[in-house]
């Protein structure tokens, strides 16, 4: 997880509230770019020292991840951890995230301002150079702010959340598919499709686009869900 130094927040006349959304917010923010990866316990305190604040207000983060199925607290040895995903999990997922994404990008489709989709085209060129160069940081941080450059111009918070949600629990999962990936070649462009359809104002075009690009990350996340459960092939005894 990289650090984001919080250190002195409280001083600088900030309410305890202010501070935890703060905090809150970094903790989310590292889930959905992958930064906390999936499995590997990591204490309270040294989330605290990584965002420079005491562990009272990542306490109190921690809660609200942990309720949002991001975070899990193992019972063996109370270390935090991103929960493991399943097959009917991802699927699950997949679902949910192809009920209110591309409702999302429906609604942003008359909305959207040339500075917004300006900002889509050089997200996504930045997003398309991260993948031919094996960026996966550079992928996660171009495709996170595509897609919720997208969310936030749709004007519509219950669904920003629930993708907001949905994002923190595969977020991790996500950069552990493209790291193993690497510089793989996306069969279609579907950032360009949505682009164009928000240019043409075609709302339709840019949720079957939305769709398509959802159910496209998710099967890769649910190929190497599947791999990983595969069992090894059994060694055949030499006599």
């Amino acid at each position: 997880m990289a650090a984001v130094n919080l250190e002195g927040a409280m001083g600088d006349g900030l309410s305890d509230a202010k501070v935890h959304d703060q905090v809150y917010d970094a903790l989310a923010d590292a889930l959905i770019k992958g930064q906390i990866p999936p499995l590997n316990p990591v204490s309270l305190r040294t989330l605290a020292a990584n965002l420079g604040v005491s562990p009272m207000p990542v306490r109190e983060a921690v809660r609200r991840l942990i309720a949002e199925n991001a975070l899990e607290l193992q019972a063996s040895n109370k270390r935090l951890r991103v929960p493991d995903l399943t097959e009917k999990r991802v699927l699950q997922l997949m679902k949910a995230r192809e009920w209110v994404e591309p409702e999302l990008a429906a609604l942003a489709t008359p909305l959207m301002t040339r500075d917004a989709i300006r900002r889509l085209r050089d997200d996504d060129t930045k997003l398309m150079k991260a993948l031919s160069s094996g960026d996966v940081g550079g992928y996660m941080q171009a495709n996170q702010d595509f897609h919720f450059c997208i969310y936030s111009c749709a004007d519509a918070d219950l669904f920003y959340d629930m993708a907001r949600t949905l994002w923190l629990q595969v977020g991790p999962f996500m950069r552990v598919v493209f790291g193993r990936l690497g510089t793989v070649q996306l069969p279609k462009d579907h950032h360009q499709d949505m682009i164009a359809a928000f240019e043409r104002g075609d709302a339709e075009a840019a949720r079957a686009s939305m769709q398509a690009d959802v159910r496209e990350g998710m099967a890769m996340m649910l190929d190497v869900i599947r791999t990983r459960a595969e069992p090894e092939p059994k060694r055949r005894r030499v006599r």
